[in-house]
């Protein structure tokens, strides 16, 4: 299937790569209750402790059969040899079922949060994505990082634009975000997760949200959304919370991306405004 009939069904929060034969993941282990539990600075526990942190770890396409483990990544601070972006972390492991930690107010701005944001944006990018929260590369800190483009919206129809009222919006970076709804409409759409790939279903979610938090410079933002981009901002935020999509969708909507054309369950809601 290709990559823009794959968008074209809904593309959800996150635009897919050609299928390809890759090798089988190896299984990491990751110390989560050891982070979790120790009280002091998080970001500091995990630049000092890499040997404990590590987090699934794939193939990449067109990469050598070589793998590297992305908790790795963490020893690279003041080196000037760029390291390898981490992988993004998959559906099982438990950073992704736990809440995240604010970042202290101290550390936004520093290199170290500078260094986990410039990756998180990165990775984004690379598969390609329009959202992406830091659990997601194996970090519990409560960041996100968003963009819509106009080429991303290009491989949607004009019919599916208009019913999920998306528009290009320019890169967003929110530490410490808190979210609250606007009203209590409500919209049901596909999603999918670059945390879950290969697969899409139903979510409901609200129309209009506002989103107050910290800018990557340390000043206060307060961010407000409608339609596709107050999705987008509820599937990110709800990482931090250790919800992913699965544990909101209709059940009987979930669905591999091969099957978005067969029709849903007579018993199913249907997509749209509620």
């Amino acid at each position: 299937m290709s990559t823009i009939r794959q968008i074209s069904h809904g593309l959800i929060l996150t635009f897919l790569i050609p299928p390809l034969i890759q090798t089988p993941s190896l299984k990491s282990h990751y110390d989560h209750q050891k982070i979790f539990k120790n009280q002091a600075s998080q970001f500091n526990l995990l630049a000092n402790n890499g040997n404990n942190f590590i987090t699934t770890t794939r193939t990449q396409p067109h990469s050598s059969s070589s793998t590297v483990r992305a908790g790795t990544w963490f020893k690279g601070f003041g080196v000037d040899k760029k390291p390898m972006l981490p992988d993004i972390v998959e559906a099982g492991d438990p950073v992704l079922h736990e809440p995240a930690r604010d970042v202290s107010v101290d550390e936004i701005g520093s290199e170290k949060i500078e260094r986990i944001v410039e990756d998180m944006i990165g990775v984004m990018r690379k598969a390609p994505g329009v959202g992406l929260a830091a659990p997601q590369i194996g970090i519990p800190l409560r960041i996100i990082v968003l963009e819509d483009t106009e080429e991303y919206i290009s491989y949607a129809s004009k019919k599916e634009i208009k019913a999920q009222d998306r528009h290009p919006f320019d890169l967003l970076v929110i530490l410490n975000p808190k979210l609250a709804k606007k009203n209590n409409k409500t919209a049901l759409f596909f999603e999918g997760c670059l945390s879950v790939d290969g697969f899409r279903a139903l979510v409901e979610r609200h129309l209009e949200v506002e989103v107050t938090g910290f800018a990557r410079d340390g000043k206060p933002i307060k961010v407000t959304a409608s339609g596709w981009q107050a999705r987008i901002l509820q599937h990110e935020c709800d990482h931090l919370d250790g919800t992913i999509y699965v544990d909101k969708m209709v059940p009987r909507t979930f669905r591999t991306v091969d099957n978005l054309d067969l029709p849903l369950s007579s018993v199913c809601p249907k997509p749209g405004v509620r």
